[in-house]
């Protein structure tokens, strides 16, 4: 009896969670948070195998609160959904559906408030059987936003039963809210059929977008705004000037930070709010105008790229000459020093040659850095063509490079100790090349202080740079090789100076302890690039790299013990090094490309010992928009100069006492890591790097103050006090 009571006993539960399974898997197509309930829906209550089927996601969004469109604008995230299906099936893009603007301060963001459904169509395995359940997954991603911003998630499941097409029920239509939401869909343009076709001219200032819909009236018309599918093609937070008439409506637009180049097309969507009678419609036009350069303007078609950022107002020449002056001045950076030993020690080795010799040695200095300032160049163009948005120094946002910037000083750090030497520089540097001693270590020396180099941006450099990288491939070229001209030309004139050369020491035994003394810049310069890696990569990349520098000290001194045995245990010991090096190389990449990318944002907190806060985009937005004073820092663990200003100047007693005094919030981004946001604010500004510093004062709509790249307690006294 009692067997049988027990097992009547697991025979309930068991039915009872049987019960209990299919309400809670119907229940899950729900999910709430705080702000917004979620719900997975379907067109249809039945599928067909093989057949489309409507899914959508709908987002019931509290009162002032709002998600984000395909294109968020200044600020914000795109929803994302990550589908998943009992069968393997086939999934559309987002059906996105008209999008309404958010204004805050400055800031002009695209997305939805209230309700919105995210529709797809999802074709269904022609191999999902009869009478079989098929099982859809979303995992939903949104940021919902009033004055702050709250990133979110969810998942949410929906069983539907598979029927044949024969036996589907008449009535099994399901949500009315994918239907409501197609409704909203974005269509084309029906007047385009009689040859009238929407154009966007360019202008002096900006562009003008003409729809020909002469069916609109002024007194119709409530709204009109243009939503880009691709931020930065014009300048979102201006306002767009409507001019209505019989011929249609045209709108007038600013450049972006990414503008448009002649015959490039303008993607996006037309909404035009209008009443007729008491109703109020809205009405989305899909648009993909091509920029056309009028016959008075094609002069300067290809020069004229003017956008809202500053670097752009500069001419070609200006633009040249100010990125020779900076980099001329980029030999006084700090990140230049390691490499400055190797140049004078470089100049005195050659203090006995003819003048003719040592000249050419400062010729192949300075082809080394113009080829390598050309390689960048060459970089950028290539990776711009590919979407990306990058700056100077972006490089450094790679762990993978930063290890093994910091594997090359380490080396170059061992060779000039003398635990290993290549050739017989004295630099151990160079090698005979044509019978001309150190030609192939000046042009190493040249690649290898354009590489220390990038980290830093001197002063000139900035708005040179931020019109480079709004130009043409060959302009962008000619500014980069005019930058590296001037980080060469210091060396090239020394070398072409006979009279420098005979006050010169004679080389001797003292230039070995010399060199050895040199070695520790550049042993410094390998710490500071682990500590670099530390801020990207945490402890494990600190691990993979101090090991690799393990690795390459043990291949050094094998390489330099074995130069005076046979040949071929030379050729055993060389292939010995050459495996271990590949090896550090290949272990580097393989765990570091593993290792998780730190998130830098959480690790530039404020604390009770710190006078700033961590930059996001919404708590500037909220700052600006209460109208409070802002001191805007943008800055990187691999940028020397950033280091140095916030170390010399804005930690400074009275820099701190002047912030609290006037109620100034300090904010601090971080752009050691790559960060699109960061990216985004710097191209307003023209610059293509860090560091930028910029104050906001009191006041919506204040005029920023732009602050020089190098600091002093009294420039950020000066910016503040004559601001308020």
């Amino acid at each position: 009896m009692q067997k049988t009571a027990y097992r009547n006993l697991l025979s309930t539960l068991f039915l009872a969670v049987l019960c209990y399974v299919p309400v809670a898997w119907s229940a899950s197509h729900q999910a709430s948070t705080p702000q917004v309930q979620a719900e997975l829906v379907s067109s249809t209550k039945q599928v067909v195998a093989g057949e489309i089927v409507n899914l959508g996601i709908s987002l019931k969004i509290i009162p002032h609160w709002h998600t984000y469109w395909q294109n968020p604008g200044d600020s914000g995230t795109v929803t994302t959904i990550d589908w998943q299906f009992s069968q393997p099936s086939q999934v559309s893009e987002i059906f996105w559906p008209i999008p309404s603007r958010f204004r805050l301060g400055p800031i002009v963001n695209y997305g939805y408030e209230n309700v919105v459904t995210l529709p797809v169509k999802v074709k269904v395995s022609p191999d999902a059987k009869v009478g079989e359940s098929f099982k859809a997954t979303a995992i939903v991603d949104w940021l919902v936003c009033k004055e702050e911003c709250i990133p979110q998630q969810v998942t949410l499941t929906l069983d539907l039963p598979v029927v044949s097409a024969a036996n589907i029920t008449k009535d099994v239509h399901g949500n009315t809210l994918i239907e409501e939401s197609l409704a909203k869909q974005p269509q084309e343009i029906p007047f385009e059929d009689n040859l009238k076709q929407v154009n966007l001219e360019k202008t002096n200032d900006g562009m003008v977008l003409h729809i020909p819909d002469s069916s609109l009236t002024s007194e119709q018309i409530q709204d009109v705004w243009f939503y880009p599918y691709e931020w930065g093609k014009i300048a979102q937070s201006i306002e767009q000037t409507k001019t209505v008439n019989a011929d249609g409506i045209t709108l007038a637009l600013k450049h972006g930070d990414a503008p448009l180049s002649p015959h490039e097309s303008l993607e996006g969507v037309l909404v035009v709010k209008e009443k007729r009678g008491d109703e109020v419609t809205e009405r989305g036009y899909l648009i993909h105008p091509k920029l056309v350069i009028p016959q008075s303007l094609s002069g300067n078609a290809t020069s004229d790229t003017k956008s809202v950022n500053q670097g752009s107002d500069l001419g070609f020449a200006t633009a040249l000459l100010l990125a020779l002056i900076g980099g001329v001045i980029l030999n006084l950076m700090p990140c230049v020093f390691p490499v400055l030993s190797i140049k004078a020690l470089s100049l005195v080795s050659h203090a006995q040659h003819s003048q003719r010799e040592i000249l050419w040695q400062g010729i192949v200095y300075t082809l080394g850095v113009l080829a390598s300032f050309a390689f960048l160049a060459g970089l950028l163009i290539a990776l711009k063509a590919g979407g990306a948005q990058i700056g100077w120094g972006f490089q450094f946002q790679s762990p993978l490079f930063v290890v093994a910037v910091a594997y090359l000083m380490f080396a170059v750090g061992l060779s000039l100790s003398g635990v290993f030497t290549i050739g017989g520089s004295v630099t151990g540097l160079g090698s005979n090349l044509a019978d001309k001693p150190g030609y192939a270590g000046s042009f190493f020396t040249g690649v290898l202080a354009t590489i220390v180099a990038t980290p830093c941006t001197a002063p000139f450099m900035a708005a040179a740079l931020g019109y480079a990288l709004t130009q043409p491939a060959l302009k962008l070229i000619f500014i980069f090789l005019s930058l590296g001209f001037g980080l060469a030309l210091p060396y090239l004139l020394l070398t072409a100076w006979p009279a420098l050369h005979r006050k010169l020491p004679r080389p001797g035994l003292w230039m070995e302890r010399t060199k050895q003394v040199f070695a520790f810049p550049m042993y410094l310069a390998a710490v500071w690039l682990v500590w670099v890696l530390a801020q990207q990569s945490g402890v494990n990349g600190v691990a993979i790299a101090l090991g690799g520098m393990v690795l390459i000290a043990f291949a050094a001194w094998i390489y330099d013990s074995t130069r005076y045995v046979s040949f071929k245990a030379q050729i055993a010991a060389n292939a010995g090094v050459t495996i271990l090096l590949l090896s550090t190389l290949l272990i580097s990449y393989t765990y570091l490309d593993d290792v998780a990318v730190v998130d830098t944002k959480s690790t530039v907190k404020s604390d009770v010992n710190n006078h700033w806060e961590a930059y996001s985009s919404q708590r500037l937005e909220q700052l600006l928009a209460e109208g409070k004073p802002v001191f805007l820092n943008f800055t990187a663990a691999w940028c020397i100069s950033c280091l140095v200003n916030e170390r010399v100047a804005l930690s400074q007693p009275e820099v701190v006492a002047e912030f609290e005094k006037n109620n100034v919030t300090y904010l601090k981004g971080d752009w050691t890591n790559k960060d699109t946001q960061i990216t985004n604010v710097l191209t307003t500004f023209g610059r293509s790097g860090v560091p930028l510093y910029v104050f906001y004062p009191t006041g919506k709509g204040a005029k920023p103050v732009e602050l020089p790249q190098i600091l002093t307690p009294s420039i950020v006294l000066d910016a503040i006090q004559s601001s308020l």
